[in-house]
């Protein structure tokens, strides 16, 4: 019976091992399920997808729009751009669990010309910022994009 425990244990162990993944698989894989599930709703959302850059330890997310890049859509969608940020994150399009273990995001809002209509790092103190975590104390505003 002692023996059969410790192979049922050491079985146990080397699952353990195998499916314990580091934050460079966690990151293709991120990538991987975004770019074939993922989608941002809106009506002038033309497509939208991520990339890798895993010795940065950075997601780019390019979301393309058919609008032209005034300063007037520029304007506009910099004030709406934290809102979608939110929704990205509940939806786990941005992952919180990335973030804690050191991943940014730069997440681009474009339009259709590839003119930056509104941009974002999001990182540990940008996720507090948008969660509503953020230290008063530290004395940090978060500034308009």
């Amino acid at each position: 019976m002692k023996k059969i425990t410790q192979i049922a244990f050491a079985f146990a162990f080397v699952l353990l091992l195998v499916s314990c993944k580091n934050t460079k698989q966690k990151i293709q894989e991120h990538v991987s399920n975004y770019n074939t599930s993922s989608s941002i709703k809106g009506g002038n959302v033309v497509s939208t997808s991520a990339k890798a850059f895993l010795n940065d330890s950075k997601i780019e997310i390019r979301i393309e729009t058919n609008l032209e890049g005034t300063a007037a859509n520029k304007q506009a969608y910099q004030d709406t751009f934290p809102g979608l940020l939110k929704e990205m994150i509940k939806n786990d399009q941005i992952s919180p669990e990335l973030i804690e273990e050191g991943v940014k995001f730069d997440v681009y809002f474009l339009s259709y010309n590839n003119i930056i209509l509104a941009q974002q790092l999001v990182d540990k103190e940008e996720l507090a910022v948008l969660e509503g975590k953020a230290s008063t104390a530290t004395g940090k505003e978060t500034a308009k994009l």
